[in-house]
């Protein structure tokens, strides 16, 4: 589960910025409080601000970091999108900082970076502040570029310790490359909790952007019946119309019929070496997904059809590039939707209203906040003030991006907003204090009045 994540110096970020889901001194929605490993820690959060604030930035930084740690490779944004407005960051290093619980424990991990090299580096078994940090490795450089590397006490009191070290440190770690993707990496026991932390990037967060695209909806939806009855109840509850959920399936040769036999030929071979591998195909305009798989040694097409009732009470079948975009993005985020209610995921959704009327968002956002039986965190950034509810989020839950004179990009938390040094109370409607501008996070269009368009008009 998240804690904290923070940035410096990286797309609008200058000095360092931190966003968290710790709570505040609030009482109301109590069930919000998730507790793991002796600590509170909220399940909700909505980030708000005008466009070009920085709300996508923060979540991009997250995905970046997640894209690190799980690929080995430094993304090439961290080396090229550093915070532009300010001269001396061009020289200076950037630096992710991310705090989440995983396994019952708290981890810490740090990384900073300059022109695409690994300047320090910390993993740690967080103390949450409460205590010492155990550090699982600390990472840095010395003066000859050379790496040098601190693992946690006790390591070097093996002889095959101190061996492993110096091979790690002299010929297998590289200046590029993050030192936590190589140690999940190592048959070593010594290094599991690095490996069970690090599963925590690929395996419980999931970050959704505007152009995200579910894979494997088709398989879960064919193979798993309770995923199945849970999609199928979701659709009905959005009421676009559609009753039902089917795969339909076909040879292979019926599918890309006669004048694709290279692509039948390239497929097939893949599973037929792999009859267990799924082999995914997207259209790239409407974004359909087509599954092949292996069946019974047949080589099959799997493909997802919405039914509608027809005028006579009959199921007509649709494609999905036949729904609306709207449905569409429903239906991509009900993976998502699973996940977070039954599991300790972590959901991050960029834009979560986009195609999507608001009066539908709200109830999705109010039924998982009232939901005393959730277990996962969902995180979005939004534009959709309806959903400055007190009634759906505590105030500790609100976030505001905002740029400052400079153009960087601040956060702060509603329940850290005073007016006169008094917190706003929760009876207090903040949807229209939102919209009147009380807490910033707005754009200001009082210049569009003075706007003279028709100037430019040569007729």
């Amino acid at each position: 589960m998240l804690l904290r994540f923070s940035v410096k110096n990286l797309f609008s970020f200058n000095d360092e910025t931190e966003f968290n889901l710790l709570p505040g001194r609030i009482s109301r929605l109590s069930h919000h409080k998730y507790s793991k490993a002796g600590i509170e820690f909220l399940k909700l959060s909505a980030l708000y601000g005008a466009n070009g604030a920085g709300k996508s930035n923060l979540i991009k930084a997250i995905s970046l970091l997640k894209q690190l740690v799980k690929t080995g490779i430094i993304p090439s944004e961290l080396n090229s999108q550093k915070f532009k407005l300010s001269p001396k960051k061009s020289k200076d290093y950037t630096d992710l900082e991310i705090e989440f619980i995983k396994n019952e424990k708290a981890f810490y991990y740090s990384i900073k970076l300059n022109e695409g090299i690994v300047l320090e580096e910390q993993f740690c078994i967080s103390g949450l502040g409460k205590k010492a940090d155990q550090i699982l490795f600390h990472r840095t450089i010395d003066s000859n570029s050379s790496t040098q590397i601190k693992f946690f006490d006790g390591f070097e009191e093996s002889k095959e310790n101190v061996l492993l070290k110096t091979v790690i440190e002299k010929d297998l770690i590289k200046p590029d490359k993050p030192l936590i993707h190589l140690l999940q990496s190592l048959s070593s026991e010594t290094f599991n909790d690095i490996k069970s932390a690090s599963d925590w990037f690929s395996k419980n967060l999931t970050i959704i952007e505007p152009d995200f695209m579910p894979n494997g909806l088709t398989m879960k939806i064919d193979k798993l019946p309770e995923f199945k009855n849970f999609a199928i109840d979701m659709v009905k509850s959005f009421q676009t119309g559609i009753v039902d959920l089917k795969i339909e399936t076909n040879s292979i040769e019926d599918f890309f019929g006669e004048d694709n036999q290279k692509e039948i030929d390239r497929i097939t071979g893949k599973l037929k070496q792999n009859p267990k591998l799924v082999v995914p195909l997207r259209n790239r305009y409407s974004h359909e997904e087509v599954s092949f798989v292996n069946e019974d040694d047949k080589i099959v097409s799997k493909r997802l059809v919405l039914e509608h009732k027809g005028e006579k009470n009959e199921m007509v079948k649709f494609s999905f590039d036949e729904e609306s975009d709207g449905t569409r993005r429903l239906i991509e985020y009900i993976p998502a939707l699973e996940s977070v209610i039954n599991r300790e995921m972590v959901i991050i959704i960029d834009e979560i209203e986009r195609s999507i009327h608001p009066l539908i968002v709200k109830e999705l956002i109010s039924k998982f906040s009232l939901d005393e039986k959730t277990q996962g965190q969902l995180i979005f950034s939004t534009h959709e003030s309806n959903l400055l509810d007190q009634e759906i989020f505590r105030q500790d839950e609100i976030w505001f991006a905002e740029k400052n004179k400079i153009g960087a990009t601040e956060l702060y938390p509603l329940s850290e907003f005073k007016i006169d040094g008094q917190k706003e109370h929760h009876t207090i409607d903040i949807q229209k204090g939102y919209l009147s501008g009380r807490y910033g996070a707005i754009p200001f269009s009082g210049n569009l009045t003075d706007l003279n368009w028709h100037k430019y008009h040569n007729a």
